[in-house]
């Protein structure tokens, strides 16, 4: 059995609404709170039971929307109310994973975070638990450290990240420098990272003293640093954190933490990497989905839904129904249907990026009601 790490502590970013996976992912009922795997749980409930066997129940925060709080704390009633850290509004990941840093460095100055998105799939448990031991080893030695999976095939959804030299840490033998990040490749550059094995998929992943982490993020973007330490200042004190959040929240500048602090850190040596021998899917299109259902296999429908009443003959892909209505599908391949009671999504897994096109054209028509 896995020994809690005493001075690791989870923080589970959980915003975003999954623009790719509507209508079945909303920004009332956003991807991290659906069951996508037919384990019974919502995949932020994976999460937590994943982690906490690395951290204990009372080291794990979550990051999240205020309109999200409710349903958060009722999927993780084991959480306490100190670690609910609340977004007035979405500030991209930087902010989410600088403010929990700087909370919880100023609570323990000497605290290592791991951050480990809400709605991932993550299979092979003991796997997974070594690889974040040794990137705990990793950040001790004062590494921001990230874990990359070792890629399954020549994906273009992923972005990658090259290993560089091998890293002599105790208790990390696995452990590499990271030579560079690079971003969606095309179909013929994915295949050359698959044949390359120092290429492995950036899962956003990252572990860090809290201090380290916020030392790197004030040498690149002070003013967003300054902003989040005042934040933290005020926020075990109720009674000052409402208008200190009110006030600041909103000036923080919009930017991924891989922008902010992976990448520079990249630059000057100070980021490394362990690769994970996991199955990980982030579910990012119904393209992932299918195939995370099926476990692979391509000539197989996927059904998803407890009510879900479907017909069909010589049909692959998938069906996603939140309704009681008879599907009925022949002779297609390779087709996504999302059935709602509001509405009703058709495509196929090709252009399952696409999904997200529909997303912002809805938000430009005004149709905010189907979102």
């Amino acid at each position: 059995m896995t020994e809690p790490i005493d001075d690791f502590y989870a923080v589970i970013p959980a915003g975003g609404i999954g623009s790719r996976l509507w209508p079945l992912s909303r920004a009332d009922a956003p991807k991290f709170l659906h069951d996508l795997t037919g384990s019974g749980n919502s995949l932020l409930r994976d999460t937590w039971d994943r982690l906490e066997s690395l951290t204990g129940p009372d080291r794990i925060s979550v990051v999240t929307g205020r309109a999200h709080r409710a349903a958060v704390e009722a999927e993780l009633p084991g959480i306490a109310d100190a670690n609910v850290f609340l977004e007035s509004e979405p500030r991209d990941s930087a902010a989410a994973i600088g403010l929990a840093a700087a909370i919880l460095h100023r609570r323990d100055p000497d605290v290592i975070i791991g951050s480990f998105a809400a709605d991932h799939v993550i299979r092979g448990t003991r796997t997974f638990e070594f690889a974040v031991q040794q990137a705990v080893e990793v950040a001790r030695a004062g590494y921001i450290c990230t874990i990359g999976i070792q890629p399954s095939e020549p994906s273009v959804g992923f972005g990658y990240i090259q290993k560089g030299d091998e890293l002599i840490v105790d208790g990390a033998p696995e452990a590499a420098t990271v030579e560079r990040f690079v971003e969606k490749p095309d179909l013929e550059t994915a295949k050359q990272y698959y044949s390359d094995r120092s290429f492995l998929w950036n899962a956003g992943m990252f572990i860090s003293k809290a201090s380290v982490l916020l030392d790197e993020l004030a040498a690149n973007e002070p003013e967003l640093h300054a902003g989040l330490m005042e934040l933290a200042e005020a926020w075990d004190d109720r009674e000052r954190r409402g208008p200190v959040v009110d006030r600041v929240w909103p000036t923080l500048k919009k930017i991924a933490i891989d922008y902010a602090v992976a990448e520079p850190a990249a630059d000057k040596g100070r980021l490394a990497v362990i690769p994970g021998h996991f199955d990980w899917d982030d579910v990012g299109d119904f393209a992932s989905l299918t195939k995370l259902i099926n476990n692979g296999r391509k000539n197989d429908l996927a059904v998803l839904g407890p009510k879900a009443r479907v017909l069909s003959d010589a049909a692959t892909g998938i069906l996603v129904s939140q309704t009681s209505r008879v599907i009925s599908l022949v002779g297609v391949k390779d087709i996504v249907v999302v059935d709602t009671p509001d509405a009703l999504l058709v495509t196929t897994t090709e252009h399952a990026q696409r999904v997200k096109g529909v997303v912002e054209s809805l938000k430009l028509t005004g149709r905010g009601d189907v979102l």
